[in-house]
C-alpha cells in the first residue's frame, strides 16, 4: 500500500438539528451538488439521505436526518426515530443550529438527547452571513455552557463561507478507512427516490403552506428509451380532495408547473432528456396509517 493509502480516511457523519436550520442546504454545499430537498418549510427531509463526498485524502458519508421535533402523527414519529437511529451508526455528529435564532426548547431537547452520546459532536452555527459579527460570541458562549463540543464552526451553508474549515474538522475526526463508493457517486439513493424527492420539493415550493406535509410521491415507472430519453410516470398522493384540487390547479396549471420544474432539475442532475407524466390521487390520512407508511418506504422496522 502506498504511503498516501495508509492515511486515507473515511467514515459516517450524521447531520442533526431542529427542522429548518439549513441541514439540507449544508449537505448539498458540502457534497457539491444537490441531493437533498431544500425548502424553507420545516420537516421537509423524511428519509436519511446518504451524501458522499470523495476527496484525494478522504471519503465522507453524510446522513441527513429529519429535523428533530415533537411528532404530531405517525410519520412524525418515524422521522424522529430515524434521526435518533442515525446517531448509533456514525463516527461524528454535526449538530446544526441557526445562529440567528434565540436558543429555545428545541435546542435544549437535542442537547439533552446528546448528553450521554459518546460519539464526538461538532456544533455548526449556520446562517452567520445574517448575523452581526458582535453577536456571534454570545451565541458560542451560550452553547458552550451545555457541553464540550469537539469543535464549534460558525458558517453559512448558503454562501459556503467557512465550509472548508468544517471539512477540515470532519476529516480530523474520522478514522483511517477504505473508500466505500466510486469517485463519481454522490448519493446511495436510487434514481427513482431522488426523482420523487425532486417532485416533492416542487410541490413544497409552489403550493407553499397549502400542502405542507400531506403529500408523498411514488415513481411508478422510470424507463430509458433507446434514444437515451427517460420517461417517468409518478403519482402524487395527498390526504384530502381539497388538496388534490390545489395540486392540480386551475385547468391543470399547477400540476403542469410542478412537472416542468421537476423535469428541468432531473435533466440537469441526470444528464438525460426527461418526459414527466404526473398524476394526483387521494389516500386519506396516510400519515397516520402503518400500511401507507410502509407502502411509501417509511418503515419503522428499518430504524429499530
Amino acid at each position: 500500500m502506498s504511503e498516501e493509502g495508509k492515511h486515507y480516511k473515511s467514515g459516517f457523519v450524521a447531520v442533526i438539528g431542529r427542522p429548518n436550520v439549513g441541514k439540507s442546504t449544508l449537505l448539498n454545499q458540502l457534497v457539491g451538488q444537490k441531493i437533498a430537498i431544500v425548502s424553507d418549510t420545516p420537516q421537509t427531509t423524511r428519509n436519511r439521505i446518504l451524501g458522499i463526498l470523495t476527496q484525494p485524502d478522504a471519503q465522507i458519508l453524510f446522513l441527513d436526518t429529519p429535523g428533530i421535533h415533537k411528532p404530531q402523527h405517525k410519520l412524525g414519529e418515524y422521522m424522529v426515530k430515524s434521526a435518533r437511529g442515525a446517531l448509533k451508526e456514525v463516527d461524528l455528529i454535526l449538530f446544526v443550529s441557526d445562529a440567528t435564532e434565540s436558543f429555545g426548547a428545541g435546542e435544549h431537547y437535542i442537547l439533552e438527547m446528546l448528553k450521554d452520546e459518546a460519539t464526538p459532536v461538532v456544533l455548526v452555527l449556520n446562517k452567520v452571513d445574517l448575523l452581526p459579527k458582535e453577536k456571534l460570541l454570545p451565541v458560542i458562549t451560550q452553547y458552550s455552557g451545555f457541553r464540550d463540543f469537539a469543535a464549534i464552526v460558525p458558517l453559512s451553508a448558503l454562501t459556503g463561507e467557512n465550509t472548508e474549515r468544517l471539512l477540515s474538522v470532519i476529516k480530523e475526526a474520522l478514522p483511517e478507512g477504505p473508500q466505500y463508493y466510486p469517485d463519481d457517486e454522490v448519493t446511495d439513493q436510487p434514481e427513482r427516490v431522488v426523482a420523487a424527492e425532486l417532485i416533492r420539493e416542487k410541490i413544497f415550493r409552489l403550493t407553499r403552506d397549502e400542502i405542507p406535509h400531506s403529500s408523498v410521491v411514488e415513481v411508478e415507472e422510470m424507463k430509458t428509451r433507446p434514444n437515451g430519453d427517460v420517461f417517468l410516470r409518478a403519482t402524487i398522493y395527498v390526504e384530502r380532495d381539497s388538496q388534490k384540487g390545489i395540486v392540480i390547479g386551475a385547468g391543470g396549471a399547477m400540476l403542469k408547473e410542478i412537472g416542468r420544474q421537476a423535469r428541468l432539475e432531473m435533466e440537469n442532475l441526470f444528464g438525460s432528456r426527461f418526459f414527466v407524466d404526473l398524476w394526483v390521487k387521494v389516500k386519506k390520512d396516510w400519515r397516520n396509517k402503518d400500511g401507507s407508511l410502509r407502502l411509501f418506504g417509511y418503515d419503522d422496522r428499518d430504524n429499530g
